[in-house]
């Protein structure tokens, strides 16, 4: 079924007023078409100076030119050598010098006599202190020592140093222990002087 055109706003002709709304929705699409960008999203521009690198060119230019330098001379060299009997041509007549030779050697020799001399000074002067006296005195210390201790010099490593016994000796040696009466304070400090002594 054949439907009329319906406007949106109330109009007094429908067949004017789409007419008239058809205009302005052409003129519409005309103008989205003909819209320029606001954003400009175009590749950047190229500059010449950036994609050539002249000074890149240029350090590999002098670079090339000095190989090439250094192989025709190179080459000259070998030319040379091939021609000739390939005798060396190497030597340095050069002696090295030096401006202050004379001046260390006679700081080397003046260092050299005064440490003669000092040796020979050291080797005369006496010594402050007597070993001799020393001795003397650890030997008066010695006995002093020996005198005042209560028990005698090397009684520790004596006692240690005898023998052990066996078994058998150790349980008849328990049993003489206990028929025996007990010994006093002042009698075992007697036996152990003997014991020392020995």
């Amino acid at each position: 079924m054949h439907r009329a055109y319906q406007p949106i706003l109330p109009s007094g002709s429908k067949y004017l007023q789409e007419k008239w709304d058809r205009a302005s929705y052409h003129e519409h699409r005309r103008k989205i078409k003909a819209a320029k960008p606001t954003i400009d999203n175009n590749s950047p521009e190229t500059f010449p100076h950036l994609n050539l690198k002249f000074n890149k060119l240029k350090l590999e230019e002098d670079r090339l030119s000095t190989i090439e330098r250094d192989n025709q001379l190179l080459l000259q060299k070998m030319a040379t050598i091939m021609r000739t009997t390939s005798r060396i041509d190497n030597k340095n007549e050069y002696k090295l010098r030096s401006l202050n030779s004379e001046k260390r050697q006679r700081e080397q020799l003046r260092v050299s006599q005064e440490n003669k001399s000092m040796q020979e000074r050291l080797k005369l002067v006496q010594p402050q202190y007597d070993h001799l006296k020393w001795h003397q005195d650890w030997y008066k210390a010695e006995k002093l020592m020996d005198h005042i201790a209560r028990y005698p010099r090397g009684w520790y490593n004596a006692q240690n140093s005898k023998p052990r016994t066996s078994k058998s000796s150790l349980v008849e040696g328990t049993k003489n222990s206990k028929s025996e009466a007990p010994i006093g304070k002042g009698e075992e400090a007697k036996d152990n002087e003997k014991r020392g002594a020995e």
